[in-house]
């Protein structure tokens, strides 16, 4: 009786953390592949789940923010979607790797080809993303989601500190403190791609030899355990023919 209690009421906890979790997971929202640091490049994610049980998600318009321009935004191709991308001027050109670009991705849009998101699965939407910028924690992004009733969602409520989530939030890219390696490690980063290369390679050989040295220690004790279980078993056999023989 008291498992079979434990076991409902563990049931019931598990529902409530759905539900409460559901609203969340519905949302449209963006998230990177590992990190997103500041002054890096990175992959992100747009997540899409259908939230209809009577339509299909047939289009997604992603807009970028204008006060902080990105000089590379390359998306994935997705099996069924067709993509738009679209560029805006700049106000203020950007210099990347000593050359001004005057323009920069300022919308993408993801149209279905096919039946797009059906209702119960959600789909991912990947954009290589960078450089990210370094005087902010976060990038905000501004989704609609189009169905296939004609039905559009606007995901383009800003949070607000210490207030409630909004209805509709607008999908938020939390980025992370800057690092060497997110920097060294693009050639679109300040000229020093090839830094990423020799620490990877020293981390690995690092490894490699922690590993063989760990390998030989073990054989090594293995033969001596094996070696003491021999002399051990000489023994043995000696006294057992001595005994015999007398």
């Amino acid at each position: 009786m008291k498992a079979s209690r434990l076991a409902a009421a563990a049931a019931v906890a598990g529902s409530a953390v759905l539900v409460l979790c559901s609203p969340a997971f519905a949302h449209v929202s963006v998230q990177p592949e590992g990190t997103a640091a500041k002054g890096g490049y990175a992959v992100v994610n747009f997540r899409v789940p259908n939230e209809r049980d009577n339509a299909s998600t047939t289009q997604l318009e992603v807009n970028f923010p204008a006060d902080a321009p990105l000089s590379s935004v390359m998306p994935q191709k997705v099996d069924g979607w067709k993509i738009t991308v679209t560029k805006s001027k700049l106000a203020k050109p950007l210099e990347v790797h000593g050359r001004q670009i005057s323009e920069a991705v300022s919308k993408v849009t993801w149209t279905a080809e096919d039946k797009g998101v059906e209702p119960g699965f959600i789909q991912q939407f990947p954009v290589s993303l960078g450089a990210l910028p370094e005087n902010t924690d976060q990038m905000v992004f501004k989704a609609i989601q189009t169905y296939s009733n004609k039905e559009v969602v606007r995901w383009i409520e800003v949070q607000k500190d210490g207030a409630e989530e909004p209805e509709n939030p607008a999908p938020v890219l939390a980025l992370s403190a800057a690092d060497d390696h997110a920097h060294g490690s693009s050639a679109e980063s300040s000229g020093k791609s090839g830094d990423a290369e020799p620490a990877a390679a020293t981390t690995e050989a690092s490894d490699s030899s922690d590993g063989t040295d760990t390998t030989a220690r073990v054989l090594g004790v293995v033969g001596i355990v094996v070696g003491a279980a021999g002399v051990a078993y000489g023994v043995l056999a000696g006294r057992r023919r001595t005994t015999d023989a007398s």
